[in-house]
């Protein structure tokens, strides 16, 4: 609604509501000033607004950025208004350095904007975890399920010298008892064969040549169970060693698995790879940063943009007035230190 054309009587009569008073306020203008100047009350009215969008943006941004990295809500919510509190003075000092004789100078603008553009970007991410929120927590699956096969195999590999000399010496073992059994069996079935004449001298029952095989197999016998008896306990060593290669390797993977959350960073990465994967949620993600990044930048933009009124005419007028002002004080201030310097000479000469 267009405000009224308003006499100069009435404009000193004019009393701005406790809101416009904090919009004021947030536009880092002089309330006793501004209230003369009609046409820019809405204009830093709206400046005003601009920053209490940011403001409120911020706060809920580092409200949910702690909220990730604490456990408590009402911490998270302090530190949040805490930070949006930052994020407020350092808009408040942007646009009150914005003014009518730097709005053309680059240099200014360009550190302001970048400035604003870091902080946009960084709190950008946090309101992007949190609208992708369900498709993140999704890839955190994922990427948790990766993560425990590169633990699994770094696992192997650490293990895997050990493992294989472990490996190595049962086989070798075993193999010493395999072919000490198989000269067993073998001398077992001479033995056989010749008492029941299928085999040696055909000649069936305990001959002498049967009762030479079966000393001999006795004898193998004797010796395989003497290496058994030797052997085994070190195999059985083996395998328990490789046995608790197994089990600390499945302590540390449910150590590990104990690790994985869905922290900050963890949400972060988890939003890259969902990028990298997807191409439309590509294309929704820098268009979200960009809208996210302009509303840090609205306070800067809309003081660049908006035109200069009579309240930045005053403001230079008065500050003006009051280096003029400041200056004739300290040269009348130097003028009675000077002249009280001569009275305090001449009361000297005086006396001597």
């Amino acid at each position: 609604m267009q405000q009224p054309v308003q006499t100069l009587s009435q404009r000193q009569s004019y009393n701005p509501g406790v809101f416009t008073r904090f919009l004021w306020w947030l536009s880092t203008a002089e309330e006793e000033i501004i209230i003369d100047c009609a046409v820019d009350r809405n204009r830093y009215a709206i400046t005003g607004i601009t920053v209490l969008g940011t403001w409120l943006f911020a706060t809920l941004v580092w409200t949910y950025f702690f909220s990730t990295v604490v456990s408590s809500l009402p911490t998270a919510i302090l530190l949040g208004i805490f930070m949006g509190g930052i994020i407020l003075s350092i808009d408040r000092a942007l646009i009150k350095g914005i003014t009518k004789t730097n709005k053309r100078k680059l240099l200014p603008l360009v550190f302001r904007g970048l400035l604003a553009l870091t902080i946009g970007t960084f709190m950008a991410q946090p309101a992007l975890l949190y609208l992708f929120d369900k498709e993140i927590h999704v890839q955190i699956s994922l990427d948790n399920e990766q993560r425990k096969r590169d633990k699994q195999l770094q696992q192997d590999s650490l293990f895997a010298k050990s493992k294989t000399e472990l490996l190595a010496q049962k086989t070798q073992l075993q193999q010493q008892l395999n072919d000490k059994y198989a000269e067993v069996s073998t001398a077992r079935d001479a033995f056989i064969a010749e008492t029941d004449g299928t085999g040696g001298s055909h000649k069936i029952g305990l001959k002498e040549i049967a009762q030479t095989k079966q000393l001999a197999y006795q004898k193998l016998d004797d010796d395989y169970k003497q290496m058994a008896a030797q052997l085994q306990p070190k195999i059985d060593e083996t395998d328990k060693s490789l046995a608790g290669i197994d089990n600390q390797k499945q302590t540390e993977q449910a150590a590990f698995g104990t690790l994985l959350n869905d922290g900050f960073l963890t949400r972060s990465e988890a939003l890259h790879h969902l990028i990298q994967n997807k191409s439309y949620a590509a294309f929704r993600y820098y268009l979200l940063i960009v809208i996210l990044v302009l509303i840090e930048l609205m306070p800067v933009i809309a003081k660049t943009l908006l035109p200069n009124g009579t309240y930045d005419e005053k403001i230079r007028l008065r500050e003006e007035m009051e280096k003029t002002v400041a200056q004739s004080n300290i040269k009348k201030e130097e003028a009675l230190k000077e002249g009280a310097f001569k009275i305090v000479a001449l009361e000297s000469k005086r006396q001597f």
